[in-house]
């Protein structure tokens, strides 16, 4: 297994608005930066190898009521185990109402998201060190619906995807309460155990219950690793291999990662699981987006 790299942040530096975050190990760097959406703007953290070359780069998307660390602080543990180990760039953006955005998370819908995730790697490929014909989407829960979406929608920009607990559908979250209490008032409540409410938009229900997500990442061409775990009891594991087979291209694959819940089993003390998902991404984007 690769090595877990550590995450002491030891400089902190501004510069034209953008704070730069230096981290301990010198394999790779991070920093935060302010992206212009189409009507907010989005938070984002920038992990990259500090070697000199081009590099792959990819968009981190987060699941419903996270924010771009996600769960337990699982992408904020991934994007410098890809950038040190594996030689991939990463950003990961807050949606609408989520982390360090302002916005109104009423602003979020599958559009949006997938226009956040394009602006994402618009940055990105406007980057020195970034090859921007090499640029990859990955998402975790509903971010893997909207990975999903933003590959269809965008073939020319995203040349393979990952999906962790990826959930092509979302009609369970969208109930025939929800949905009429959102024709009533133009959003309803979504409840959470962790953190605040959300108001949840009627346009948000009306891409769940008449988008056909698959239908949608039909158009792309490029691999996708979908990846699941077996006690994942939020969004079915079966639905890796549902993924797998509307891909178009052979090199589309699943991974099973035993007795892993959705959240990865971030918060059970034991990151065994993480870590597997993390190295089989690492490789996956390492070979998909090599030169």
């Amino acid at each position: 297994m690769k090595r877990f790299l550590g995450f002491v942040l030891v400089v902190t530096m501004c510069l034209g608005g953008t704070t730069f975050v230096l981290a301990e190990d010198a394999s790779y760097t991070e920093y935060k930066v302010t992206l212009q959406g189409d009507s907010y703007e989005i938070p984002a953290t920038v992990c990259a190898p500090t070697a000199e070359g081009s590099y792959p780069a990819v968009v981190m998307l987060h699941g419903t009521g996270s924010n771009r660390e996600e769960a337990g602080n699982g992408y904020a543990y991934a994007a410098p185990v890809m950038a040190a180990e594996y030689g991939v760039a990463t950003i990961r953006i807050d949606f609408p109402g989520n982390g360090e955005s302002t916005a109104d998370y009423m602003l979020y819908t599958f559009d949006s998201a997938v226009a956040d995730a394009a602006t994402a790697a618009a940055y990105m490929a406007g980057l020195d060190n970034i090859d921007a014909d090499r640029i990859g989407v990955m998402g975790w829960s509903q971010g893997g619906t909207d990975a999903l979406l933003a590959a269809g929608k965008h073939p020319e920009v995203f040349k393979s995807v990952v999906t962790w607990a990826g959930a092509p559908d979302l009609t369970s979250m969208c109930t025939e309460e929800a949905y009429a209490e959102a024709k009533a008032n133009g959003f309803f409540v979504m409840e959470f155990e962790w953190r605040d409410s959300l108001n949840v938009s009627l346009q948000w229900c009306e891409d769940v219950m008449n988008t056909d997500v698959l239908a949608v990442f039909s158009n792309f061409e490029g691999p996708i690793l979908a990846i699941s775990g077996t006690a994942d009891t939020t969004v079915d594991p079966e639905w890796s291999n549902k993924i797998v087979a509307t891909s178009n291209n052979a090199g589309s694959k699943a991974y099973f990662i035993e007795n892993m819940d959705h959240t990865f089993n971030v918060f059970s003390g034991d990151l065994t699981a993480l870590h597997d998902a993390i190295n089989a991404t690492g490789a996956f984007f390492a070979e998909t987006l090599a030169e």
